[in-house]
């Protein structure tokens, strides 16, 4: 009850300040959880990790392999509000971004959290989160991968959905499992703290431009791959696409 009713004091500081200070009131993060399998991904494995200058993020995978994890729920990994929640395409699909406050070495610091690839959106711009909540659910880009989580935190909280823009190293990215086992528990000196919202970059360039979250000819290990596709059909999935690569 009383989560409710500060959420929704929070919610009227939000409508007040978003144009004006671009600054809002949120929850400060107590800890922090896995983004499946809360609190402690259990049931997931981490297919792929960060690496700078290459996979920017991580990708959990239902440990029963393939599609089985489709349509899993998906949870906001701390307390925060939502500063993105949207179907981005280009190789995304549906997006949200949640961005957290945190105290750490006596100081105050925000941290973004960003899920990709969900199969449905279930929260909005705007929405105050409070730590393993769902937000969504486990999906495949539109289609475009095995059904899997990907995960990123971000420490740059200018980069949103414009990470050509952005260095692809540990100044503007972290390793999102290491921030969370770095963070389970936290001490929180008060409620809330005054957070910057609006931050983004402008996404520039043609739609075409623009980075996908996983490259072409990706795969999960573990994944079921679909059908051979027809001879000159357009591939559906980035692991047909690898098929039939491999093949020539």
């Amino acid at each position: 009850m009383r989560f409710l009713i500060a959420s929704l004091a929070l919610s009227f500081s939000l409508c007040a300040d978003v144009h004006a200070e671009r600054k809002v009131a949120i929850f400060i993060a107590d800890g922090f959880d896995f983004p499946v399998g809360k609190p402690d991904g259990d049931g997931y494995y981490k297919a792929r990790g960060y690496t700078p200058h290459g996979h920017l993020g991580e990708d959990w995978n239902g440990r029963a392999g393939g599609d089985t994890d489709l349509g899993a729920p998906v949870y906001s990994i701390a307390h925060g509000i939502v500063v993105y929640a949207n179907n981005f395409y280009r190789g995304w699909g549906n997006v949200v971004i949640v961005r957290h406050a945190y105290q750490e070495d006596g100081q105050i610091k925000f941290v973004d959290s960003l899920y990709g690839h969900l199969d449905k959106l279930q929260v909005r711009y705007g929405q105050h989160l409070k730590r393993g909540q769902q937000l969504g659910t486990i999906g495949t880009g539109g289609g475009l991968y095995p059904a899997h989580l990907h995960f990123e935190m971000r420490k740059d909280l200018r980069v949103g959905m414009a990470r050509l823009s952005f260095p692809k190293d540990d100044s503007v990215y972290w390793s999102g499992t290491q921030f969370i086992n770095d963070h389970r528990k936290l001490a929180i000196p008060s409620a809330t703290v005054m957070a910057p919202i609006d931050t983004f970059s402008p996404v520039t360039g043609k739609m075409d431009d623009s980075e996908p979250a996983e490259p072409r000819g990706f795969t999960l290990p573990g994944a079921k791959l679909p059908p051979k596709p027809l001879p000159g059909a357009v591939p559906g999935r980035y692991d047909d696409l690898r098929k039939l690569l491999e093949k020539k």
